[in-house]
């Protein structure tokens, strides 16, 4: 083409052109500063967020311990220990304050016999005060002081139409015992009747008679007196010209009043004989009546425990029995673990001794015994028992180490205590946060892959399989996810598979959507359409240029799918639809919630670590997300 064709109006000519830097070299600068890719910057901006790092480091740490708490410590957390159960978190030695696996106990009932906290035995007891003012129960306690024996009979009866029956029963308090009385056995009864009513009745007329197999010997006719009764039973007998009775029983009778309750109370029964009776009447005799309430007879060919030696056909039950409170400091590992009082069988015993960890004469007794290592637990033998016809040795009676009993070489302690079954709750947190980690991140991982092609597709081409796509998603979101979830655990079983599925099968919509909304976002900007028009395939459109500017926000997504998944998994388990026989951090809170307001630590150290995850896990998402951003390459955070 020349200049004619061009029809410029001036002519251009070689001499209008000339050469510049024609004494330097002309080439690329060298780069000042250091190349890098944008893994290199999406790592070096995410370290620029602070609290995402210290997020990241947390959750670092949380799962190497899921990892290798549950692969290196030795702790319970299979079989059930009742002696391990409910212990107290420990880091610090006993005496400390703090943190030292002892509880402050307070308002348990005193054992006045033995000297102790009701329940809890004297080992492991520490700063024990007692209340000096008692408090009164209207019942018969084991652990109770004194009091009245109360007799109190239901006086109104209906017929089956409701209204009152007119006929009254008389309800009787008899003596288990049956006796022979002879009119020279010099027997007397004194009987002190109460000045108090039971509570809400009436004084009732009472009579006292022996029951015999003749007949029936009034000895105190009908009378509602408070006042102490002696009863000369040997004179009665003689004055009525009666000898000898047969098969007798003593008898208090109660009239019932009309419409009310009528009671009559006890302080004490005492009774003398010269007679061979005399047994009889001693077990009879009480001056506490919550004592009397609680005393039974023994059978002693079955060695079981048969009636209270006072009965009655009314209610018969202690009154302003005396009851004791205490407080005091609780070492639970030393009551555990201790040095204790411990019964050991003959069974046990002999395989310590085969075991080459003592030895033991049964014929010599205790002093023969002779410990030979420190791994037997006995300390020593104070007493034996053998069988009263063969003689054969059936326990002994030791002092030992109770920890050594249990199969421990020194005295545990448990971080976080034990539960209701004895498990390690340190190891159990950590054992069953890893089964949920590991749940958590194949879900996640699936969900991410799944949802991320399902929504790039969707986004990407539009149009009639969007809405196709989109119509599946809300036919499927339609479905209550709790109803699908059960469906699959009723016919497949509680299992690790069938949660996995369950989760997975709508847990991926989530990160469809957002794949779908950010590729609706940015496959309309003008380098897509640049690279379109440079004939790049679709493939390559949706993971080169669409995807990694959407990734940041998809990425947070999917890192908070972990934790949701955990929550989920709980959730089950609250309600009863957890795990099984698999170590979660569901079925760990689920077990442990009904223990909440007693022991406390079984709840709050998981729930500490389940606070830790999801904040970590927030903060690292966020992180992430402004790291993958590519918007933000090569600026500041």
């Amino acid at each position: 083409m020349n200049n004619e064709e061009l029809k410029f109006d001036f002519e251009i000519t070689q001499d209008d052109f000339t050469f510049v830097q024609q004494d330097k070299k002309i080439h690329d600068k060298k780069f000042e500063t250091k190349p890098t890719t944008f893994a290199k910057d999406a790592f070096k901006r995410f370290c620029k967020n602070k609290s995402s790092v210290v997020g990241a480091i947390i959750l670092g740490i949380l799962i190497l311990m899921a990892i290798f708490v549950p692969v290196f410590s030795s702790s319970n957390t299979s079989t059930i220990s009742l002696e391990e159960r409910f212990l107290a978190p420990k880091l610090f030695n006993s005496g400390t304050g703090f943190w030292d696996g002892t509880t402050s106990k307070k308002n348990i009932i005193y054992d006045s016999v033995n000297k102790e906290p009701a329940g809890y035995g004297s080992a492991g007891v520490t700063n024990l005060v007692v209340d000096e003012t008692p408090s009164y129960v209207n019942n018969a306690t084991e652990f109770g002081v004194g009091g009245s024996l109360a007799f109190v009979n239901e006086n109104q009866y209906f017929d089956y139409d409701g209204n009152e029956d007119v006929e009254q029963y008389t309800k009787d308090l008899y003596t288990y015992y049956k006796t022979t009385f002879k009119s020279t056995d010099n027997a007397v009864a004194n009987i002190k009747i109460s000045k108090d009513l039971f509570t809400d009745t009436e004084l009732a007329d009472y009579q006292v008679v022996i029951n015999h197999k003749d007949g029936r010997l009034v000895l105190v006719d009908w009378t509602n007196k408070q006042e102490d009764l002696n009863i000369n039973i040997s004179q009665i007998m003689a004055d009525n010209g009666i000898d000898t009775l047969e098969e007798a029983q003593i008898c208090f009778r109660l009239k019932p009043g009309k419409m009310a309750k009528s009671s009559v109370v006890f302080d004490s029964f005492t009774f003398t004989t010269n007679g061979s009776n005399k047994e009889f009447f001693e077990n009879l005799s009480f001056t506490s009546g919550n004592e009397m309430a609680l005393r039974y007879y023994v059978d002693e060919e079955s060695r079981t425990f048969v009636q209270n030696y006072w009965q009655c056909n009314g209610q018969k039950n202690g009154y302003k029995v005396e009851v004791y409170y205490c407080s005091f400091k609780f070492d639970t590992y030393e009551a555990a673990y201790g040095f204790q009082d411990v019964v050991v069988a003959k069974a046990v015993l002999d395989q310590y001794i085969k075991n080459g960890l003592c030895e033991y004469d049964a014929e010599v007794g205790p002093s023969s015994f002779k410990k030979l290592s420190e791994e037997c637990p006995i300390e020593e033998v104070y007493e034996q028992k053998t069988n009263s016809r063969s003689g054969k040795l059936l326990e002994v009676y030791t002092h030992q180490y109770k920890y050594k009993d249990l199969g421990y070489k020194s005295m545990p302690r448990f971080i976080f205590g034990t539960d209701a079954s004895g498990y390690d709750i340190f190891k159990y947190a950590f054992s069953g946060l890893r089964t949920s980690l590991i749940l958590g991140v194949l879900t996640a991982a699936f969900c991410f892959i799944f949802g991320l092609i399902w929504g790039a597709i969707s986004g990407y081409f539009g149009g009639n399989v969007d809405l196709a796509m989109e119509r599946f998603c809300d036919i499927l979101s339609g479905i209550p996810w709790i109803v699908m979830m059960t469906l699959f655990i009723l016919h497949l079983g509680s299992n690790f598979i069938t949660f996995f599925l369950a989760l997975c099968l709508t847990g991926w919509m989530g990160t469809a959507a957002r794949t779908r909304t950010q590729f609706y976002r940015f496959k309309g900007r003008e380098y897509v359409l640049a690279s379109r028009t440079l004939g790049s395939s679709d493939l390559r459109l949706i993971f080169r240029h669409i995807l990694p500017n959407a990734m940041g926000t998809i990425i947070t997504g999917a890192v908070l799918m972990i934790p949701s998944v955990i929550f989920s998994e709980s959730t089950l388990a609250y309600l009863n639809l957890g795990l099984k026989n698999v170590d979660s951090f569901g079925v760990l809170l689920a077990n442990n919630q009904q223990y909440i307001s007693v022991y406390p630590n079984l709840i709050v150290f998981p729930a500490v670590i389940m606070s830790l995850m999801m904040i970590s896990f927030n903060l690292f998402g966020n992180g992430l997300r402004d790291a993958f951003n590519p918007s933000l390459k090569g600026g500041e955070m």
